[in-house]
């Protein structure tokens, strides 16, 4: 079936619904499994729901289900990614049919990345009137079946909610049922998918009128109340702010500012003055919803495209709280789920461009070093997949190291941590530097390593042991102590706390001899792994009963 299927190379592809006789009639169906998300939402601290400001980006590109629609990958060449997901809380798949489902490579990579996704369920014009006088003014049965729909939609993709964008007058029989229909569907999104999201986009009032209020006010307050968040207009100016947080009180964080990147209509900032708004927007300490962030890829192109993303997420980094992984075991090569050569084991195994965002990795941080180091993507040269991540940095003079902060960390600590580490050093001299990993814990009077007599680290830095070779238990899941090869060097460690709490990954790269003028170093990082010895040791589940379908012989 040409919904589910590409006509012209039968590959599986991602979906949209138009139209509410085709929203209605949707059951599962054998076909759609690919679509079907194959990553669970990772967890995260702070969670979503904690009390801080947010920031939601709302992806809309050329309509949307580009090369993104197929499921399995395609061979285009610099396609999108995004890959900041450390700097965001929620990532919304904006198109213009009626009924968004986000392509599932989407949803897979934000929730490898602890990002929950949403559809958009929109209505638009004379039709979307249609639409909403026949499922809305219909009473409670016609709008509780699409709101049925549309969890069920969400339960079975394994995305997380939606975003609810009316872009039409209502009769006053529709906006009467409005709220009620609101209420309905964030109900059963919460019943369907653990952690699920209802947002409203600020756009109908409550009289059924088509006006966009820039602000949370008392024409479009009834939709707020029923639903788990509101997506404002970006025509906002500074007293509208104002205004909103003090009528939003403790729901602060629900209000989603607008801010369009491509900076359309009367608005502050947008490009790279995107700062300017986040900067007034976190002032007021609301939340704030990036529109479009794309226009990096659409109006500066495709060419420079990674230097340019880089350039425009370090732009907002100080307006956008990061979260934390907190759980083990944590392992990446870096891949941003594309690249113009397939890596294994450090040796180019097939060249040629892809795209995939299902193998995007675990995503670091990107910090920039106030003018010390860069983090960048390396295309070029990759351990495994399609890119590695290259810090590029001077030590300054009379300085022996420096250290690069990779993840933000937030859990106990195991007793027993097993580290690895794959390098390679570039540049004129790299046997004038070693690379090694540096874990911090948070202040505690009780956290020691090794063992209680020892005393506790100055700043809870520590610098997990070296080991020549894996422990006997470990040998054969840690082939990689000795696995360094095409240049790449690899590095084994183990370190032991007792009652510490994991704060920061850090790898620190140092010179070999103390020197008065400053060194220039490039160093590609190809693969991290922090595993908590005692569940490696483990023997793992069982697997049964697998079942394979929709095979293609070739």
């Amino acid at each position: 079936p040409a919904r589910y299927f590409d006509t012209k190379t039968t590959e599986p592809i991602s979906f949209f619904l138009s139209g509410l006789e085709e929203l209605l009639a949707w059951q599962p169906n054998s076909n759609d499994e690919f679509n079907v998300s194959a990553v669970p939402l990772a967890k995260r601290q702070p969670p979503l729901q904690s009390w801080r400001p947010r920031t939601l980006v709302c992806h809309d590109m050329r309509g949307g289900y580009l090369e993104d629609r197929f499921i399995q990958g395609t061979d285009t060449r610099n396609p999108y990614v995004f890959y900041h997901w450390r700097y965001i809380d929620i990532f919304v798949y904006f198109s213009h049919h009626n009924v968004t489902i986000p392509p599932v490579v989407w949803t897979n990579a934000a929730h490898r990345n602890s990002v929950p996704v949403l559809g958009t369920f929109i209505t638009e014009w004379t039709d979307g009137e249609k639409l909403c006088e026949a499922f809305l003014a219909g009473g409670e049965e016609a709008y509780g079946a699409v709101a049925e729909q549309l969890a069920r939609i969400a339960q079975h993709y394994r995305f997380d909610g939606w975003l609810i964008n009316i872009e039409n007058t209502l009769s006053a029989a529709a906006v009467r049922n409005l709220p009620l229909f609101l209420r309905e569907l964030t109900a059963r999104v919460h019943s369907a998918v653990p952690g699920g999201l209802v947002i409203w986009y600020d756009s109908v009032l409550k009289d059924g009128a088509l006006r966009w209020q820039n602000e949370l006010n008392d024409e479009n307050r009834m939709f707020f109340d029923a639903c788990d968040g509101l997506f404002l207009n970006y025509n906002w100016k500074e007293e509208q702010l104002e205004r909103t947080r003090s009528l939003a009180g403790p729901r602060l964080n629900d209000i989603y500012v607008g801010v369009d990147v491509f900076a359309r209509g009367d608005v502050i900032g947008g490009g790279f003055d995107t700062y300017k708004p986040l900067r007034l927007i976190r002032q007021y300490g609301l939340s704030a919803a990036i529109f479009a962030p794309g226009w990096v890829y659409e109006h500066l192109g495709k060419e420079n495209f990674l230097q340019n993303e880089n350039r425009f997420w370090g732009s907002l980094a100080e307006y956008l709280p990061t979260h934390s992984i907190c759980t083990l075991p944590l392992t990446t090569s870096f891949s941003l789920g594309m690249g113009t050569s397939t890596f294994l084991d450090g040796k180019d195994e097939e060249s040629g461009p892809w795209y995939d965002l299902s193998a995007q990795d675990i995503q670091p941080l990107y910090p920039e070093l106030q003018g010390s180091v860069s983090t960048s993507c390396c295309l070029q040269d990759a351990w495994c997949g399609g890119s590695s991540l290259q810090l590029q940095g001077t030590i300054p003079p009379g300085e022996e190291r420096l250290a690069v902060r990779l993840f933000s960390l937030q859990m106990p600590a195991p007793p027993k941590l097993f580290l690895t580490l794959l390098y390679k050093l570039e540049g004129p001299q790299p046997e004038d530097f070693t690379v090694a990993l540096e874990v911090t814990t948070w202040d505690s009077g009780f956290c020691f390593e090794g063992n209680p007599t020892s005393l506790p680290e100055p700043n809870g830095r520590h610098y997990p042991r070296f080991l020549p070779a894996p422990p006997p238990g470990l040998a054969k899941l840690l082939a990689a102590c000795h696995r360094g090869s095409h240049g790449w060097t690899s590095r084994c460690y183990e370190l032991e706390l007792q009652d510490c709490s994991l704060r920061d990954l850090s790898v620190i790269v140092s010179r070999q001899q103390p020197s008065l003028e400053e060194t220039s170093f490039t160093c590609l990082l190809g693969e991290v792994r922090v595993l908590d010895t005692a569940s490696v040791a483990a023997s793992p589940a069982q697997v049964h009963s697998v079942m394979a379908s929709q095979l293609w012989w070739q």
